[in-house]
């Protein structure tokens, strides 16, 4: 569904798939992990230099995302609402740094909004200088958090909200971008990279990323934690332990999540021909009262409801 303004649209969407392609010019995957219907929405103004929008997700997400090349990402979460980027814990207050054309993961909880800028590289050059050349180029896992005052944090959604919702013929908005472009000046020029990480961060995100690639790369058969641990070459503390610290679920949850979403996307073809109990077994799910049973618990509907639902838009 969109509602257009000159510069800005508005997207909603009742499906995290929709969700995660609605967002112009990113590459993005997003798993849902929260119980129940899902509802998002992109509110997204492109200006000169820059693109502005905000997101808001009912439930909890899974996400890899991967902006667009030669640009620079800043996304501050709403307050007090916690989430993960590449596995490690947000504290309050901090802010999210990543620059374009690199992968970056996110675990978002329910009901959860973000702010977000996406700057180009000319642009920032421009405006902030070669002080932005640390964030552009630096390791993208030493500047992935970064800490920043509460009145600047502030101060730059205020503005953003500005711009996202300005209304009238009379509403300046090059005088506003000019003042957006002094928060973010304000931002790389306070930020302090939080480059502290506990001793087995980067083993445990490995780790968990072992286990993905596997997952979404076999063919999917029954698969238990001895399994598990072979595939990541780790004991089941050592694995437990890394799934729980990284996205906050146990590997076995991870297994299922991952293939629930996976049956939902193949429901949400139009053109698929496969029944629902053909579709579940491919994914490994072969007592189909149980996989119904968990479909409807994560979804908030059935899977008949899904797939009658989008085969109706042949």
């Amino acid at each position: 569904m969109f509602e257009h303004a000159p510069g800005k649209c508005t997207r909603e969407a009742w499906d995290v798939n929709e969700q995660a392609h609605n967002l112009t010019d990113w590459s993005q995957h997003y798993d849902q992990y929260g119980q129940g219907a899902f509802y998002g929405r992109i509110d997204e103004l492109h200006l000169p230099g820059m693109q502005v929008f905000k997101e808001y997700t009912s439930q909890a997400l899974d996400q890899q995302c991967h902006v667009w090349p030669d640009s620079l990402w800043i996304g501050i979460p709403a307050e007090r609402q916690p989430c993960r980027i590449n596995g490690y814990a947000l504290e309050a207050g901090d802010i999210m740094c990543q620059p374009g054309g690199q992968d970056f993961a996110l675990t978002t909880p329910d009901t959860f909004a973000i702010h977000c800028l996406v700057l180009r590289r000319d642009w920032l050059l421009t405006v902030v200088g070669e002080s932005a050349l640390t964030l552009l180029e630096s390791d993208p896992q030493h500047t992935m958090r970064l800490g920043v005052s509460q009145k600047t944090r502030r101060a730059a959604t205020f503005l953003m909200d500005r711009l996202i919702k300005r209304q009238g013929p009379g509403f300046e908005v090059q005088v506003h971008q000019g003042i957006l472009s002094l928060a973010v000046t304000a931002i790389l020029e306070e930020r302090i990279p939080l480059t502290d990480r506990y001793p087995s961060y980067h083993h445990r995100r490995q780790v968990v990323e072992r286990v993905r690639e596997h997952v979404n790369g076999a063919a999917p058969a029954p698969i238990s934690i001895d399994m598990l641990c072979g595939i990541a070459h780790v004991s089941q503390r050592t694995l437990h332990n890394s799934f729980t610290s990284i996205l906050g679920i146990s590997p076995m949850q991870f297994i299922r999540l991952n293939r629930l979403n996976q049956v939902r996307r193949r429901l949400c073809e139009p053109q698929a021909t496969s029944t629902i109990g053909q579709i579940a077994s491919d994914w490994g799910f072969y007592h189909l009262g149980q996989f119904a049973q968990d479909y409807r618990r994560l979804f908030g509907e059935s899977p008949s409801h899904t797939l009658s639902r989008h085969r109706r838009k042949r």
